[in-house]
């Protein structure tokens, strides 16, 4: 029997230790729900709290054209295998699933329809909050 208490305490200690580095058996993508690519580093978590100039045209744009107006910059990328990733400043605070849902329906639709963007293999949006932080990371490809 005590031969079998060195390997039984072996696997527990390196189970202990697997499960408290976080590792676990799943791919990043199938255990990160917004799909992520796991070849592909994330985003960043926190931005400037001010848009660069471009953006803050496409955005001004945006607004003009029936867009929310609390966003004041929106940058569109190449982000992994072409689709286009598309970084969103907005001045609000909420962090309100319903109110992400209807922003990236607007500004994904006001991409293609006015500013020509293909969105046919999907998209990947970021959304910052008046402080820069991440309210929203979003993997819309098929």
């Amino acid at each position: 029997m005590r031969s079998l208490t060195r390997p039984a305490a072996l696997a527990v200690c390196l189970g202990s230790v697997l499960l408290a580095s976080g590792c676990s058996t799943a791919t990043s993508r199938d255990a990160d729900p917004d799909r992520r690519d796991p070849t592909v580093t994330p985003g960043p978590t926190v931005t400037a709290t001010a848009a660069p100039d471009e953006a803050s045209r496409t955005a001004e744009r945006y607004r003009r054209s029936g867009g929310a107006e609390d966003v004041y910059g929106i940058q569109r990328a190449a982000g992994p295998g072409g689709v286009p990733l598309v970084t969103v400043w907005t001045r609000g605070e909420e962090r309100d699933a319903g109110r992400f849902d209807a922003l990236k329906v607007s500004v994904a639709g006001y991409l293609e329809r006015e500013e020509g963007v293909s969105l046919e293999r999907g998209y990947l949006m970021d959304v910052f909050g008046p402080d820069g932080s991440l309210r929203h990371r979003l993997d819309a490809r098929p």
